[in-house]
C-alpha cells in the first residue's frame, strides 16, 4: 500500500473540531478520487470495518481503538466553477467556508449562509447540514460515489436521494460521497454578494464559540421549537462535567476546555437530554454523530 496515505495507530484527536478522539489502527488522507478508491478496496480485501470523516466537525469519537480504517476526505479539494453557468463541481473534501467564498467572488447567489459552517461538502450532503430552511440539497444537481461494497462507481441524481432535516439517504447506505455538481444563480452583484458573506461570518463569530473546540450545534431543533433555548430555559448555561462545558454564548455548542475527554462530552450529552426529557418532555437528538460509542445514530 502507498505509505504517503497510509498509517497505523494514529490519532484521531487533532482530526476532530472538539479535539478529542481515540486512535485507528489504519488512518489515510487520499488527495485523489483514485486513491480514495484504492483505499476502499483495501478495507474490503483484507476485511476491514472503513469509516469515512470530513473536517470531523458534528463528530464524537471515542477514546478507544477504533478498529479498521478511518479515511479523513480533506485532501480531496478540487473545485470548478463556471460562473456563466453557475455549475459548480467540487470533490468531497472542499470546505464550505471556501465554497461559499469562492460562490461570492464568481457572482453566484445561493451559498452566502455556508461561510460559517467548518464542514466539508461531503460531510455537509451526508448529514444535509444547513442553517433555517437552506440546505445544499436544493442547489445540488448530482452526486458522484464510491459503492464500498463493490467499489463501483456512480453517480446519483437528486431526485434518487433522500433528504430530510440533518438527515441523507447515505447514512443508511453503503455509498461513500466523492463529489458533488451543483447549481447556483449566477450573475449576481459582487459587491453585495461578497458583503452578504462576510456580514454572514461575522454574524455567526459572534453568536457561537468558534474561537474554541466544539462540535457545531449538539442537537437537531425539535420541531417548532429551539435546542439552544430548551437548553437555556433550564438555566443549563456553563454547566460543564469534566473538561466539558455547555457554552455560555450559545446553548446548543458544547465547548472542551482543553482537557474534556471523549466520555465528559458523552456523559454532558446524556444529562442534557435526561434534563429536557424530564422538564419538557422532548427527547432532544444529537446531531452529532458519534463512533465507537453504542449509540442508536
Amino acid at each position: 500500500m502507498n505509505k504517503k496515505i497510509f498509517s497505523k495507530n494514529c490519532n484521531l484527536s487533532s482530526f476532530t473540531t472538539i479535539k478529542v478522539g481515540g486512535v485507528a489502527e489504519y488512518f489515510a488522507e487520499p488527495s485523489s478520487i483514485a486513491e480514495f478508491s484504492y483505499l476502499i478496496k483495501w478495507a474490503n480485501s483484507n476485511k476491514h470495518k472503513c469509516q469515512i470523516i470530513g473536517a470531523g466537525s458534528n463528530l464524537l469519537i471515542n477514546n478507544i481503538f477504533i478498529k479498521g480504517l478511518v479515511i479523513c476526505t480533506k485532501k480531496m479539494k478540487t473545485l470548478a466553477i463556471e460562473p456563466f453557468s453557475g455549475i459548480v463541481e467540487a470533490e468531497a473534501g472542499v470546505m464550505l467556508p471556501t465554497l461559499s467564498n469562492c460562490l461570492a467572488k464568481n457572482r453566484l447567489q445561493g451559498g452566502e449562509w455556508a461561510v460559517g459552517i467548518p464542514g466539508t461538502l461531503g460531510g455537509a450532503i451526508y448529514m444535509n447540514a444547513g442553517t433555517n430552511n437552506l440546505s445544499l440539497a436544493k442547489n445540488l444537481i448530482s452526486v458522484k460515489v464510491i459503492n464500498n461494497k463493490t467499489n463501483e462507481q456512480l453517480e446519483i441524481k437528486k431526485k434518487d436521494i433522500d433528504f430530510e432535516y440533518r438527515f441523507s439517504s447515505f447514512q443508511s447506505n453503503d455509498l461513500a460521497i466523492i463529489s458533488a455538481k451543483l447549481h447556483f444563480e449566477p450573475n449576481g452583484n459582487l459587491e453585495q454578494l461578497i458583503k452578504t458573506t462576510k456580514n454572514n461570518l461575522k454574524l455567526k463569530t459572534k453568536a457561537q464559540p468558534y474561537h474554541l473546540p466544539s462540535f457545531g450545534s449538539v442537537f437537531k431543533n425539535p420541531e417548532n421549537n429551539y435546542a439552544a433555548k430548551l437548553i437555556d430555559d433550564l438555566g443549563l448555561k456553563g454547566f460543564k462535567i469534566g473538561g466539558a462545558e455547555i457554552s455560555t454564548m450559545h446553548s446548543n455548542f458544547i465547548i472542551n476546555n482543553s482537557s474534556a475527554s471523549s466520555k465528559d462530552i458523552y456523559e454532558l450529552i446524556t444529562v442534557i437530554q435526561q434534563k429536557i426529557l424530564q422538564n419538557k418532555g422532548i427527547y432532544l437528538q444529537p446531531e452529532v454523530r458519534m463512533i465507537g460509542f453504542d449509540y442508536p445514530n
